[in-house]
């Protein structure tokens, strides 16, 4: 059974390390699936969730990601994250309030840049909360 080296990393420590059958997370164009021997590839991700499907034991493994930089080799993955979270560590309350708080800066924003700064931490919160939601139900 052939397999790939997957590293997800973010600037604060090691989120995962190890085997891989499958990846799959949303690249800057759309959701990526990556094999063991994939074409080399280097492009940005988007927020989202970051799902491995483990060598070792066939369980999916999740990472919430906040957006990044994807290195892909044949026999290797490189996730280096902005920010990334444990799929069990998510908490939905604390996302669900920081997508409030940033909703509400929107519309308080005074200037194009304060509202972009909103925006883009409104679409993360967002997009965790849509994949916790969705390793959740798993």
């Amino acid at each position: 059974m052939a397999t790939i080296q997957v590293d997800v990393v973010s600037a604060e420590e090691s989120i995962f390390s190890g085997e891989a059958k499958f990846v799959a997370l949303p690249g800057e164009a759309g959701e990526l699936g990556i094999l063991p021997q994939h074409t080399p590839l280097i492009t940005r991700i988007k927020p989202g969730a970051v799902r491995i499907e483990r060598a070792d034991t066939g369980e999916e493994e999740f990472v919430f990601v906040a957006g990044g930089i994807l290195e892909v080799q044949p026999n290797a993955v490189t996730v280096l994250a902005d920010t990334a979270i444990r799929g069990k560590d998510l908490d939905e309350a604390k996302a669900t309030e920081a997508k409030r708080l940033a909703e509400e800066a929107m519309k308080n924003a005074k200037s194009d840049i304060d509202f972009a700064k909103a925006q883009s931490e409104f679409a993360a919160m967002a997009a965790q909360i849509a994949a916790l939601r969705k390793f959740r139900r798993k």
